[in-house]
């Protein structure tokens, strides 16, 4: 069987689903399209794989279903093979990767009220009912990993890819620009931090006085991730976790709870819970100091310097950034934004919008003066631009656009791989398909 990949969003926010061929009154709830091992693949699944895929305006083969089931099945069958070559993500992994994401969630929100209205679950239901999709999709990523973690390409492969692409099949790329950007964002100042540890301090007394520090934490914490569980964390091994807040719950014993502790992300109030081996699980309080006007008015002096050294040829925006910027996306790539596939150039309508007006008012080459702008997080931090170049809309050209030929020959040599794993892998494993499906030809 010939597989062709196509890029599949996981849904992690979906519905509970309910798994059966009919309802009381005879009508199909949700059906099984595919079985591989012991994993399932609802019809749904496709359902909603095939909408998103058509949302994106991707070409509307006739085949784009049967490609789609291909990949589900391919990605079963990764998390099956997984469990076969011992390739397991810790639960830990898994809840650090997902208070993440449920704190990005809820500052896209605002908060812990409205994403319960939007989703019409609790936090905690819907942490539990993603769980499971996100260890999955961490399991695939790491086997794809695996296989494809020394694939590399050449010039020449480059180049034989992309003379391989009809004239007529080219893409054609919208107005480019190549832009940079060094952040500061404010660290608050000592007053700052008294006023914290001291609000830290009384919290601590009402928990030794009897209050719950459950309550504490869910009305008191910052920390997005737990404080919707009363604070809790899962159980982490050593090195996961801030050195400071590591190094203070090993100290304690179970149950007792420490002094204001200061991490890079804040204050914290923690109890140890329970130890197991090099793993142990804790429940804390997370408070952040907020800066003052002092504060800002020291990143604007930080920035209005690297920005004087840098017109004056005394340093160039790239190191610059690299070694003072505070935004981690930017600042390893001298600053710059970069696409998907780390070209150093982005069309315009994938810009911040407030990028996008201050460059309408900039030349190429300049910089701008500090900036002030709000933080996906809400929060307020200062930034000089760069405008390097702009790239009038054009046909794909190897000239241009060569790195995202490399990236794009790149991603075909690693499916190639995967299909090439499919085929030796798919004897290991049980796979069974929907009649239904037949006409897709997976079982040949």
């Amino acid at each position: 069987m010939h597989l062709k990949f196509i890029v599949i969003s996981i849904f992690l926010l979906g519905g509970m689903r309910v798994v059966g061929q009919s309802s009381d009154d005879g009508i199909i709830i949700d059906r099984i399209a595919a079985k591989v091992d012991d994993y399932i693949i609802l019809k749904s699944d496709v359902e909603k794989s095939y909408l998103d895929f058509l949302s994106r305006g991707e070409y509307r083969s006739s085949n784009a279903k049967c490609e789609i089931l291909q990949q589900l099945v391919v990605n079963k069958m990764m998390v099956a093979q997984a469990e076969i070559d011992s390739v397991l993500i810790d639960d830990s992994e898994v809840n650090s990767n997902l208070d993440r994401r449920m704190s990005l969630m809820l500052q896209q929100f605002g908060g812990d009220e409205e994403v319960q209205k939007a989703y019409g679950k609790s936090i905690a239901q819907i942490r539990s009912e993603v769980f499971d999709n996100i260890k999955e999709q961490m399991t695939i990523q790491r086997m794809q990993s695996e296989l494809t973690s020394d694939v590399k390409v050449t010039p020449a492969e480059v180049r034989k890819f992309f003379k391989e692409i009809p004239q007529d099949s080219l893409p054609f790329f919208s107005t480019e620009v190549s832009v940079a950007q060094i952040v500061s964002i404010p660290e608050p100042g000592q007053p700052q931090k008294d006023k914290v540890r001291n609000q830290m301090l009384d919290i601590r007394e009402r928990i030794i006085a009897g209050e719950s520090f459950a309550d504490l934490a869910s009305k008191f914490s910052q920390d997005p991730g737990s404080a919707a569980r009363g604070g809790e964390l899962p159980f982490y091994s050593r090195g996961q976790l801030a050195p400071e807040y590591e190094a203070t719950a090993l100290s304690l014993k179970p149950g007792e709870i420490s002094m204001p502790v200061e991490s890079q992300f804040g204050f914290h109030l923690i109890e140890l819970q329970e130890k197991r081996g090099n793993t142990f699980k804790s429940r804390h309080i997370l408070i952040s100091p907020t800066p003052n006007t002092n504060d800002f008015e020291k990143s604007v002096d930080l920035l209005d310097s690297l920005r004087t050294l840098v017109l004056a040829d005394s340093l160039t925006f790239e190191s610059a950034a690299k070694e003072n910027s505070d935004d981690q996306l930017t600042s390893s790539s001298g600053g710059f934004f970069l696409d998907e596939s780390g070209a150093g150039r982005v069309s315009v309508d994938q810009l911040d919008p407030n990028i996008f007006f201050t460059l309408d008012t900039m030349k190429i080459g300049t910089i701008t003066k500090p900036l002030r702008f709000q933080q996906q997080d809400g929060t307020y931090a200062y930034r000089i631009l760069y405008y390097k170049e702009r790239v009038a809309p054009h046909q794909a050209n190897l000239d241009a656009d060569y790195q995202k030929i490399a990236a794009a020959t790149l991603n075909k040599k690693k499916n190639e791989i995967i299909a090439e794993w499919f085929e030796i892998a798919r004897n290991n494993v049980y796979i069974e398909i929907d009649p239904e499906f037949d006409y897709c030809n997976l079982s040949e």
